[in-house]
């Protein structure tokens, strides 16, 4: 019986894809796989059973990837399964910025009560005017599930998009319209763009990457839009680029103690994959990930191990080991099989920066001793025969 953990509550539409081999428990120290959306890992202790952790959802700051590498626990994400929900909030957030809706919508909630407020509306709605986006230069920084999607959209809304992504896949590159302008760097988007938006991960090189630098090479009255992550602006340069009007406005998917009341922002309650689709499509592909991996040992959509896939086993048993990426390993561990007299079917063999992951199909009786042996090896983290 393979027992599962849920840190937050996910979709039955997921769930219910998990067979009678599954127990779903409450406590976190008897599970082999854990499902998790927001919830923190890095209190959590982390059980020797623990196998797997699936994040329905693209971001995994909430989870140690480190730590789990370094135990062999699979840690996997769901990158797309909420793309198209985050993909209309950035366009409602176009739309928004442009055309001073919220500032319209807040103002007549203060004339609400009055006898004569169509009167006051057709009066004061001119101070509320905005700008149309069509014909709009729109540069997209980031190229993945979500900044293909947005930069398409926003092409077939009328505006001229610029995109920058010098690691964007095969499948996203396929997926693009070819109507994007492709440029090389940030700073062309930063220099030609009316309106910016974000749609890269948290890395050392893009943290604060808005900044008081790069926002003045930008155009005067440049909308910024952030829907990917909080610390990818320095919340203090744009609070003074808003004052003094170099950003005419700031639409962030994450409000904090500076953005909430920020004067220019826009600040939404992280409301970009919160659609019922978006949360079916990632319990679903959190679960069929753990599915895949509990059952046969293949890897896909993993943050800390390689991708691996092995098929399904038509020998006799299958073996799967997380090591480190280091020289020697294969030799050692088919050492241990040919002492033990047992004959290999199948092998593959994969490394991600400092991890990798075996997948061994044998022939023959697998004994106590031999999976002792194998993780008695140096670099060995974990060891599952299937």
């Amino acid at each position: 019986m393979i027992k599962y953990n849920c840190l937050n509550p996910i979709a039955a539409i997921g769930l219910d894809l998990f067979t009678e081999n599954y127990e779903k428990v409450d406590s976190l120290d008897e599970a082999d796989a854990v499902l998790v959306r927001s919830a923190s890992m890095h209190e959590l202790k982390l059980s020797p059973t623990l196998k797997a952790i699936a994040r329905a959802g693209a971001g995994v700051n909430n989870i140690p990837i480190d730590a789990c590498a370094e135990q062999g626990i699979v840690v996997f994400n769901t990158p797309g399964a909420n793309a198209n929900g985050v993909k209309e909030l950035v366009i409602a957030g176009l739309m928004l910025a442009s055309r001073n809706i919220v500032g319209g919508i807040n103002w007549v909630q203060t004339i609400k009560d009055d006898a004569d407020v169509a009167k006051l509306v057709e009066k004061g709605k001119a101070k509320f005017a905005g700008k149309e986006i069509e014909g709009k230069k729109l540069g997209v920084i980031g190229l993945g599930a979500i900044g293909v999607l947005v930069a398409n959209a926003a092409k077939r809304l009328g505006m001229e998009v610029y995109g920058c992504d010098p690691y964007i896949s095969v499948e996203h590159a396929w997926n693009l319209s070819r109507d994007i302008i492709s440029v090389k760097t940030k700073e062309d988007i930063y220099r030609d763009c009316d309106y910016i938006t974000v749609h890269v991960p948290l890395l050392d090189d893009t943290k604060k990457m808005i900044n008081k630098d790069t926002i003045a090479m930008m155009k005067d009255g440049v909308v910024i839009l952030n829907f990917a992550r909080d610390l990818l602006v320095n919340d203090d340069d744009m609070a003074e680029a808003l004052k003094s009007g170099k950003v005419a406005a700031y639409v962030t998917d994450f409000p904090n103690a500076k953005t909430a009341g920020m004067e220019g922002a826009i600040a939404i309650p992280h409301l970009g994959a919160s659609t019922e689709e978006s949360e079916d499509n990632c319990a679903v592909m959190a679960v069929k990930e753990i599915k895949e991996y509990m059952e046969f040992g293949n890897i896909k959509n993993s943050v800390n191990y390689p991708d691996c896939d092995a098929g399904v086993c038509t020998a006799g048993k299958r073996i799967t080991i997380n090591h480190k990426n280091i020289p020697n390993m294969l030799t050692q561990f088919t050492g241990v099989f040919s002492a033990e007299n047992i004959n290999i079917s199948n092998l593959v063999n994969k490394s991600k920066g400092e991890y990798a992951y075996t997948v061994i199909d044998i022939e023959g009786v697998v004994t106590d001793s031999f999976e002792e042996k194998l993780n008695a090896i140096s670099g060995v983290l974990k060891v599952r025969i299937i």
